[in-house]
């Protein structure tokens, strides 16, 4: 737990280094929403292991944060990554609250469904998985994505605001406009579900898992093709 803590502090440090270098917030193009995503990860999971201290949060913590470094990593071949930015996207207020907003959602949507592949995983693979082990991995899911959606929901109407000022509408069903409601949608039928009663602790975790394909889709599916 400390090594990671010491990790994230490096983290921290490394993002407000870019920030400065930059003088942008933390997430600007797709190679520095990879970093972000992690440190938003892996924050959480430090805030999950100090209340449940059943290290399950920090080996999601190790795992994400090395996936999502992985990536930023590979990203970073393309080139620059403290290049300009587009005029349309030129304002560090929107920057600031819309991007980091909808990010740290991603970050927590992510978290969920490892979260639910480590529930999955011990359920299937192994006989380690007791009831207050399942009890705890079903909340901690519950409660990530309970978190992801809120910063969903408030990062896609902050969207919503900025393209009415930058071109005068809300909504046009943009690619990225869809790809950011459609985790918004899932987090939402992943939660009705549960309260419903329609899933319980291995539906939802099978809900969970596949939100991060949804999540996939918006983050790199529709910025990968270049399109909206």
């Amino acid at each position: 737990y400390r090594l990671l803590v010491l990790c994230f502090v490096l983290h921290t440090l490394a993002l407000g280094y870019r920030m400065w270098l930059h003088g942008r917030p933390p997430v600007t193009n797709l190679y520095s929403s990879a970093l972000f995503v992690g440190w938003g990860a892996v924050g959480l999971c430090l805030l999950l292991e100090a209340i449940y201290r059943n290290a399950v949060a920090s080996v999601a913590a190790g795992a994400i944060g090395f996936a999502t470094l992985l990536i930023a990593h590979h990203l970073s071949l393309a080139g620059d990554t403290l290049e300009m930015m587009r005029a349309v996207l030129d304002s560090n207020f929107w920057l600031a609250t819309h991007v980091v907003t909808v990010t740290i959602g991603y970050s927590a949507t992510f978290l969920a469904g490892f979260l639910a592949l480590v529930h999955i995983g011990r359920a299937v693979f192994t006989r380690g998985l007791d009831t207050p082990t399942a009890d705890a991995l079903t909340r901690m899911t519950y409660g990530v994505t309970c978190f992801a959606l809120l910063f969903n929901v408030t990062g896609t109407v902050l969207g919503g605001i900025w393209a009415d000022q930058s071109w005068g509408r809300f909504w046009g069903w943009d690619p990225k406009e869809n790809g950011a409601l459609l985790i918004v949608l899932w987090n939402a039928i992943t939660l009705h579900a549960r309260a419903a009663g329609l899933a319980r602790q291995r539906g939802l975790a099978v809900l969970a898992v596949l939100g991060n394909v949804v999540t996939a889709w918006s983050w790199f599916g529709v910025n990968m093709l270049g399109v909206g």
